[in-house]
Formats: C-alpha cells, sequence, structure tokens
C-alpha cells in the first residue's frame, strides 16, 4: 500500500494489518452495511500491473485467456494468467489505459505474473510495471454508489469502463459495484466525498461481495490449483474460445471441448464459527470418499454469522452429497444459489 494513502486511512479510523484494512472500527456493523446499504472500500488486497507499449495488446493476446482484442477503451474483462499446464497463475479485471493495458490482481501474486510475463517479451515493444504504487484502488457497492460519484458515471452497464477525474476510471462490476482506479495523489479528496454518503467498510468486506457475486480471486496458497473453467470464469466471459493461441491454451481448449467440466466452483456456508476457512482449505464429500474432493477459492464472514465461501468441487457432490470442509467429519458446508447459472 502506498504509504501516504496508509496514513490517510489510518487518519480517519482504519485497522491496517500487512497493507491490508480490516474494518473501520465495527466489522459486524460493516457487514450488515454490505448486505443493506452503500459502502466504500479500500482494496489494497489488489494489486496493479502495468502493460505498456506499442505492441502490448498483441503481446497481451498471446499471453491471457480473455480476448484483448475486444477490451476497447470503454470496456473491461475478467480473464486469467495460467501456465503451460492451464493451470491459474492469476485471475483478474483487465481494462485499456492510455498507452496499454491494466490489471487489477491478487497482489500476493503480483510478483508471480509480472515475471512470468516478462519472460515471454522477448523482442516485443512491452514493458511490465508493477503501478500499484501509483494507482489506488477503491471499490463502492449500493444504490447509493452511483450518485456518490455525480451523474457522470450513472448508467454503467456490467463491465462497462468510463474516465472521470482526472486520469481516474471506473468499472461497473456484478452486484450494483463499481472499481475505481484513481492516481494516488487523488485518492484522499476522492475518498473523502464519497465518504459523506458511502460507509466506509475493512476490505475483507469488499471480499465478501465478491463471494456473493461468485467472482474468484486466486491468491498465492491456490496458484497452479485450478483451471479457469473450475472457477467459471468462461461464464463471467474471461476464457475466449475463438481468439486461438494463448498460454495453456490446449489444456483449457481441451477440458471445454470434453463437455460438462466435472469440477465447479459454488457458492457455500457453514454456520461454524470456531476456525475460519481459508483459501486452498480441502473439501470433502460423501460421495468421494477417503480423498479430497475440492478447495476453498475464497472465503469471508458472512452478516449473519458463520462464513460464505466459494470452492471448488465435482458436480456429483454438488447434486447428491453432503460436503464438509477440511475433513470427512469436518463442518458441514450448505449450497447457496451464485447468481448465474452453472452448468
Amino acid at each position: 500500500m502506498n504509504s501516504a494513502w496508509q496514513q490517510r486511512l489510518q487518519s480517519v479510523g482504519a485497522l491496517i494489518e500487512d497493507g491490508i484494512v480490516q474494518n473501520f472500527g465495527d466489522p459486524q456493523a460493516e457487514r450488515e452495511a454490505a448486505r443493506s446499504g452503500s459502502v466504500l472500500a479500500d482494496l489494497s488486497h489488489l494489486g496493479v500491473l502495468e502493460v505498456a507499449g506499442e505492441d502490448s495488446e498483441t503481446f497481451l493476446q498471446g499471453q491471457l485467456s480473455c480476448d484483448v482484442h475486444s477490451v476497447a477503451a470503454g470496456s473491461s474483462s475478467y480473464g486469467s494468467c495460467c501456465t503451460p499446464k492451464g493451470r491459474m497463475l492469476a485471475d483478474f479485471l483487465l481494462w485499456r489505459a492510455s498507452n496499454g493495458f491494466l490489471m487489477a490482481l491478487s497482489r500476493s501474486v503480483i510478483a508471480t505474473v509480472q515475471k512470468r510475463l516478462k519472460m515471454y517479451v522477448l523482442r516485443s515493444k512491452v514493458q511490465v510495471s508493477d503501478a500499484s504504487g501509483s494507482v489506488v484502488l477503491l471499490g463502492v457497492s449500493g444504490a447509493a454508489a452511483t450518485d456518490a460519484l455525480g451523474s457522470v458515471l450513472t448508467g454503467l452497464s456490467t463491465h462497462e469502463a468510463r474516465r472521470f477525474g482526472e486520469g481516474s476510471t471506473a468499472i461497473s462490476l456484478p452486484g450494483e459495484r463499481l472499481l475505481l482506479a484513481v492516481p494516488a495523489e487523488g485518492a484522499a479528496k476522492l475518498w473523502e466525498k464519497l465518504a459523506a454518503t458511502l460507509r466506509p467498510v475493512g476490505t475483507p468486506v469488499w471480499e465478501w461481495l465478491d463471494i456473493r457475486n461468485g467472482i474468484p480471486l486466486v491468491t498465492a496458497k491456490t496458484q497452479e490449483q485450478f483451471l479457469p473453467q473450475m472457477t467459471n470464469l468462461e461464464l463471467l466471459g474471461g476464457v475466449s474460445f475463438k481468439k486461438g493461441c494463448f498460454t495453456g491454451q490446449e489444456v483449457v481448449a481441451r477440458a471445454q471441448h470434453l463437455g460438462k467440466v466435472k469440477r465447479r466452483m459454488f457458492l457455500m456456508h457453514t454456520d461454524d464459527d470456531r476456525t475460519p476457512p481459508s483459501p486452498g482449505d480441502e473439501i470433502f464429500s460423501d460421495d468421494i470418499p477417503g480423498q479430497a474432493s475440492g478447495a476453498v477459492v475464497n472465503a469471508q464472514a458472512a452478516p449473519g454469522g458463520g462464513y460464505d465461501l466459494l470452492a471448488v468441487v465435482h458436480h456429483s457432490s454438488r447434486e447428491s452429497s453432503t460436503v464438509h470442509l477440511r475433513s470427512s467429519d469436518g463442518p458441514v458446508l450448505r449450497f447457496l444459489d451464485l447468481p448465474y447459472a452453472v452448468a
């Protein structure tokens, strides 16, 4: 997190641990506000990679699972960066910048992805740099969010991107939410304006909103565990099967064309409050005895108690089995409905 920005957040009551805002003094009330009201969050759990240069579009088209050519100046796309075996090193939100592209991804994997992309640059006129220190990411959610930002941002459709102010971009996300990418020097002024209408909440609250909207985030704990389809990324527009080759494309395409993907990401809940679920925790299903059948992708405390989580499990476990967290006799996980259909 930018040090000046961290000091600013602390001055307005933020409790920050390891560069991430945990809360503003009342975690439970903040979770309730996210469920029923309009909130404002710092997104420093995410980092920002900048891929710039005249060859940046062509370069990324050959590296990422999404169709980079279709990401126009006023749009964005989810996507993934995969190993040659099709396993995700990261998933991200991608949008155009003045001289290339910006992508928001887990801060815990940004160094790995930057290194991997640089390996493939070769003679391309491309620069891959970590822009996390110069770009602040904010999240706003709820009916009052667009009103707080002014009429210039009303009417944004999902994945539409619109520039505002001095070098800032607003991107519409699923669930009546906006991601704001703001130059670090202008973040404090914008925060002050938004906080007059929206309730500041900790980053975990924003992660809970992502979970409820079925948006995965690959972290260091889950790198190289999942194919994109296992996390429903193609259902979110993050995989193109018509664009041609990209790193890992052969494996990703084969999994798709073989028919139904055997393992998918589902939304679940546990009432057990003893040990919080964590990314990478194993999932066990009664229909697959003696071995783990999946893994947690993301998890956060739910407003009504317990934990909501996204986890990858076998389709058969969703349809006809009891599923447990961490062991075959661990806490029972109850399936909830995602906001989109999983085939």
